[in-house]
């Protein structure tokens, strides 16, 4: 239910703070009163689109807040979003509209404080209000409104069938389109394995097994193609270290002499060993290294067939780098990689029969699940056709035809049901489709009648009715009027009318008006009464709105006592205050008075 209602700076709002009362709620005024704004920004507060415009001129910021005490069900949901609820049972719904740079609009929502998503406000809002206006003559005519409309009646089976058939036909869509992608690329997979095929053969030929052998390569061509220059050069080192041929001393004879020397002093002065040490180890080192390169030199040895093998295969090496490099490394990398690949492609046929069997897997499941669901949706179509001409009875419809036609079409993601309301008013005539048929008054007893329906199923804690009246008969809105009442029993209801015979029928009454203040005007410090039914007397105050920086229009709400409940219901009627307005109008209030008495004790 609905508890209050906080407005500011929205549109022609400054400030307005409204409470509401369990049963029926009625907002009367003039037309351009205003009436639509408060039912825009409850809108607005759970979630409802919005544009710049909705911010009051002259300010940068907007906010609503909406208090609601929940049933145990929409509580526990709430609760599983992980958001506190006050008291245990009320949550506070807010939505801030600021302007941010550049004249773009930010909103922000909150529960509780918590800062929410717009996917968790549109799931909580069917589960706190449902606004049902005239205007909805379009969406009435809509197939895909009708086929929710019916499920919403059907109930939770049904709601949770539907949920599996979104689950199975996304499974199938995607097999589909993982088979028909398999089939559109069999031209580029079989052009993909002939360049595969080309270019593994060509690496595995290569026999590409060390990254570093191309650096091996090179080293071994330069060897092979200098051994003269290194044969000389070899033999020069080796005399320089071991034996000079023209009988000059080498490194080796010359540190001989040294070690000897270094010997017979040493026998003088002991602390020479060191040195002698050293010279020891150099001349070892030197005598060591010349053999080696006596080794060396006698190892060359020119080969011309292995130089030409090498330089061959550094030239196949570097062309493989060049087509699948840049280094040895990464074509051997991209060698392993293109076998896989092509071992994969080369299974692709195999794979189609297994996308193929996928495919018919699923789609078998998702036509069976809704073949379920249609089952249960024609079910729930008779006991829609019997509830809601029951509920047309009363709304001076007794010979209304109504039928729920289900037809076939190709599943998808909401079964494979095309759902159309079917309607006639008037007996011997056919039935035809709902909004091409009925009327504006028609429809607007259609439209409460079907809200009647989903109340006696499952539905929202607060209806809000948005001039559904309008256009209709005297006779017509006393049913409407009765069918409200008899609706606010169960639950709150909120509604917006000019029929005077209807606003007479609230449980608790709110006349809305537009006021233009000055700068030098106040408004009232204080922030009303509480809330008493619309018979209680003293309930008169106007609800208070901040000062006005300038002559500018304002929204203001008066929750009305019985007094000027008459006067306003005079003022519907175009009594302007007259005595016998008057006195009709407290003729309407009696009046309603007993019918609320008669059905309060039916119910």
């Amino acid at each position: 239910m609905l508890l209050s209602l906080r407005i500011e700076n929205f549109a022609l709002i400054d400030c307005l703070d409204l409470d509401f009362g369990r049963g029926l709620n009625v907002l009367t005024g003039e037309t351009g009163a205003g009436k639509s704004i408060i039912l825009d920004a409850l809108d607005a507060v759970l979630g409802g689109k919005c544009t710049g415009r909705a911010i009051r001129t002259g300010t940068g910021r907007s906010l609503i807040e909406a208090t609601f005490e929940l049933e145990p069900p929409v509580a526990a949901y709430v609760r599983d979003q992980e958001i506190e609820l006050l008291d245990g049972t009320l949550l506070v719904v807010s939505r801030e509209l600021v302007f941010g740079k550049g004249g773009t609009m930010r909103s922000r929502s909150r529960l509780n404080g918590v800062l929410v998503n717009r996917q968790l406000m549109e799931q909580l809002r069917d589960r706190l209000v449902e606004i049902t206006a005239q205007g909805q003559t379009v969406q009435l005519g809509q197939p895909t409104r009708q086929r929710d409309w019916l499920d919403a009646f059907a109930g939770p089976e049904v709601l949770a069938l539907r949920q599996g058939v979104v689950t199975r036909y996304a499974e199938a869509n995607a097999a589909r389109q993982a088979l028909e992608q398999s089939r559109q690329s069999e031209q580029q997979r079989l052009q993909r394995i002939d360049l595969l095929d080309y270019q593994v053969k060509e690496l595995s030929e290569a026999n590409l097994n060390e990254a570093d052998e191309l650096e091996q390569l090179e080293q071994e061509r330069q060897r092979l193609s200098h051994v003269v220059e290194l044969q000389e050069q070899s033999d020069r080192v080796y005399q320089s270290l071991y034996q000079q041929n023209d009988g000059s001393l080498a490194a080796a004879d010359l540190l001989g002499e040294v070690e000897q020397t270094l010997r017979d002093m040493v026998a003088y002065d002991p602390e020479l060993q060191g040195v002698l040490d050293v010279v020891n180890d150099a001349l070892a080192l030197a005598i060591e290294a010349g053999r080696q390169m006596s080794s060396y030199s006698s190892s060359l040895e020119a080969d011309p067939d292995r130089l030409g093998e090498v330089e061959q295969r550094i030239g196949q090496l570097k062309q493989i780098c060049r087509k699948y490099g840049p280094n040895l490394s990464a074509a051997i990398a991209y060698f392993h990689r293109i076998e896989a690949e092509l071992e994969e492609l080369t299974q692709a046929d195999r794979a189609v029969e297994v996308l193929e069997r996928r495919y018919q897997a699923c789609q078998g499941e998702l036509i069976q699940i809704c073949e379920e669901l249609t089952h249960l949706r024609r079910t729930a179509a008779l006991r829609l056709e019997q509830r809601l001409i029951e509920e047309l009875k009363p709304l001076a419809m007794d010979n209304v035809q109504f039928q729920v036609q289900i037809e076939p079409v190709a599943p998808t993601s909401t079964g494979s049901d095309r759902i159309i309301f079917l309607f006639s008013p008037n007996p011997g005539e056919p039935l035809q489709p709902v909004a091409e048929i009925a009327s504006g008054g028609e429809m607007s007893r259609f439209l409460l009648a079907l809200q009647s329906c989903f109340v006696q199923v499952d539905s929202a804690a607060t209806l809000v009715f948005d001039e559904i009246d309008a256009g209709v008969s005297g006779r017509v809105a006393g049913a409407i009027a009765q069918k409200l009442h008899q609706l606010s029993q169960g639950q709150q209801v909120l509604f917006v009318t000019h029929q005077p015979i209807v606003a007479a029928m609230a449980d608790f009454h709110f006349r809305v008006n537009k006021q233009v203040i000055g700068s030098s005007e106040e408004t009232p410090e204080t922030t009303g009464p509480e809330l008493q039914p619309a018979n209680s007397p003293g309930n008169g105050s106007t609800l208070p709105a901040p000062i006005a920086p300038e002559e500018r229009t304002v929204v203001r709400v008066t929750a009305l006592d019985s007094e000027q409940r008459r006067e306003e219901l005079a003022q519907l009627a175009g009594g302007q205050g007259a005595s016998e307005a008057i006195a009709w109008a407290q003729s309407l209030l009696n009046q309603a008075a007993s019918v609320r008495q008669i059905q309060t004790r039916s119910s």
